[in-house]
């Protein structure tokens, strides 16, 4: 039986404090551009995209447009043993984003999805090639991949797995690139590459013939933008290489401009052997997530099965719905008439300059950043995450949305913003953070 007859009562809210929010709601009711509107006609700039999601600002009109003349034409094709012309287009717009000798993509519906499908064709890979033996996955303190089973036994961030305890056996994690000496360091940090040996005390302790995978976010996104020190992405590589192990960029938050390029694996110069993503693929419009895989993967997993049997038994109901892969052809064509990805590239300095200028608030105790992505820790208060919380509603009132992890705010803001809107937000951040009293 329902205790209220609050209207807000029967939708139970992802990652929400549900009692909290239903008496004191923040419902948006508009959204364009760079913008949005609440239930009470208050304007609030989006500065986190979205969920990161939203790159190309809301209400695209040739996006809803899109999935409108695509359901009209064909609402639903089942994709097992059949398919429709879009999903091949999407994934032939996908893969020229890629690294080169990336080009294979297979379709889920969110990152979640994504990682869990990597997990799969790892798996599948190893056993095509006759390793088997293979079932043992790395992970890092601190990582975000998503809450599906396979992504929560991934997970490094505490909360996000305690109360679930029929995760995954065989994930080890190594530490996480955030140290103390790189406080308020802007990109990546001189620092720390060592922190990638780690993947080799795994390969000396468990044996590297035992290990799939190893998955990392290029840039640890959801736990508060952890930056990758130089060299550390390169040594992953190198000992993935060496020891026959997959190397997974969990890309979901990083891809499609965020950092200035397609994906993080141009920005950083390291390629991985998978990608997921999710997200930005179809600016947050309808539903997707990919899977890119080297060509040596699908290959071997194809050309390991008898001719005419299915060769990885996996998929969605829903993957590479026609409305979905109308939203994500539309919104890559935007990025690419409007240059957003260029567009990041030429803001991020201006971005960076302005969110780094916030660290002379004494309750700021470190900002990280790199293209239009950004990550600021305040000194915590009475319980971990109490006070982001309470500044992230407070910043609200401001004017303005940034999503808060615990307690760091993450700023960013879509890839058509302007410097003007990078002002509005910082001064928000700013006045919030010197105002705010526990």
């Amino acid at each position: 039986m329902l205790k209220s007859v609050n209207t807000l009562e029967h939708h139970w809210m992802p990652f929400t404090p549900n009692r909290e929010f239903k008496d004191s709601p923040r419902l948006v009711v508009k959204s364009k551009g760079v913008e949005l509107w609440d239930h009470n006609g208050n304007r609030i700039l989006d500065g986190s995209s979205g969920l990161f999601c939203v790159a190309a600002g809301h209400g695209r009109t040739e996006i809803a447009e899109a999935v409108y003349e695509a359901l009209l034409e064909n609402d639903y094709t089942a994709p097992f043993n059949l398919a429709q012309p879009s999903s091949f287009e999407m994934a032939r717009r996908v893969a020229a984003l890629t690294p080169e000798d990336i080009n294979h993509i297979f379709f889920a519906n969110s990152g979640s999805e994504a990682i869990d499908t990597a997990l799969k064709i790892s798996m599948a890979f190893h056993r095509a090639r006759g390793e088997g033996q293979r079932t043992r996955f790395v992970s890092r303190e601190r990582a975000y991949h998503g809450v599906n089973i396979g992504g929560t036994s991934l997970s490094g961030m505490v909360k996000n797995r305690e109360t679930f305890s029929g995760v995954m056996p065989n994930v080890v994690c190594m530490r996480h690139t955030w140290l103390e000496e790189n406080r308020f360091v802007r990109g990546q940090p001189e620092n720390g590459a060592e922190l990638a040996d780690d993947l080799q005390r795994m390969v000396d302790t468990y044996g590297g013939g035992t290990i799939a995978a190893c998955f990392v976010e290029p840039v640890a996104g959801s736990t508060g933008v952890l930056l990758p020190p130089k060299g550390y992405l390169e040594r992953l590589r190198e000992i993935c290489d060496a020891n026959g192990i997959l190397l997974v960029f969990d890309e979901v938050i990083c891809g499609f401009g965020r950092l200035g390029a397609p994906f993080a694996s141009q920005a950083f110069g390291v390629t991985p052997d998978i990608m997921t993503m999710a997200k930005a693929l179809t600016n947050g419009a309808q539903p997707m997530g990919a899977i890119a895989v080297k060509d040596e993967i699908y290959e071997t997993i194809v050309n390991a099965a008898p001719e005419g049997a299915i060769e990885l038994f996996h998929g969605y109901t829903y993957s590479a719905h026609p409305a979905a892969c109308a939203a994500g052809i539309a919104t890559q064509k935007i990025f690419d008439e409007e240059k957003l990805f260029e567009r990041a590239a030429g803001l991020s300095g201006y971005f960076l300059d302005a969110i780094y200028a916030l660290q002379d608030i004494d309750l700021v105790t470190d900002i990280r950043g790199y293209g239009l992505l950004a990550g600021i820790d305040v000194q915590p208060g009475s319980t971990p995450g109490a006070r982001g919380t309470l500044i992230q509603k407070q910043l609200f009132q401001n004017g303005v949305h940034v999503k808060f992890t615990g307690d760091c705010g993450i700023p960013a803001p879509p890839l058509v913003a302007t410097r003007e809107h990078i002002d509005e937000m910082c001064a928000a951040l700013r006045k919030t953070l010197e105002e705010f009293k526990d």
